[in-house]
């Protein structure tokens, strides 16, 4: 079992800038970030393989960064140039193995 906590969520003007963090309570084979905005299917936002391997949401390419910190089981999420249509839930997902863990979400609201 892995607990999952995300923090850093908030309200944000456009064009603006916040920072995620997901602390695992142990070290996970993949981590990343997903989100659900109003009215809408949960997303890929950005993921860290077991490998290092990154990939991106086309919709934050350029304007997010994700990082791991092995020693830490932190997952970052660096988000830039905030646009009303980030706003979302994001919730922190990892796997170990098959197994998938969820983060409870933290609210991200971008105004225009």
């Amino acid at each position: 079992q892995v607990q999952l906590v995300e923090s850093g969520g908030g309200l944000v003007q456009a064009g603006g800038s916040l920072r995620l963090a997901c602390t695992a309570s142990r070290s996970t084979h993949s981590i990343g970030w997903y989100r659900q905005g109003p009215g809408k299917q949960r997303e890929l936002v950005a993921y860290i393989n077991s490998g290092g391997s990154i990939i991106y949401a086309d919709s934050v390419k350029g304007r997010f960064t994700i990082s791991r910190d092995n020693a830490k089981s932190t997952v970052s999420l660096q988000m830039n140039s905030l646009t009303p249509e980030d706003t979302a839930v994001y919730y922190c997902r990892a796997t170990i193995f098959t197994n998938i863990f969820w983060g409870q979400g933290t609210q991200v609201t971008v105004s225009s």
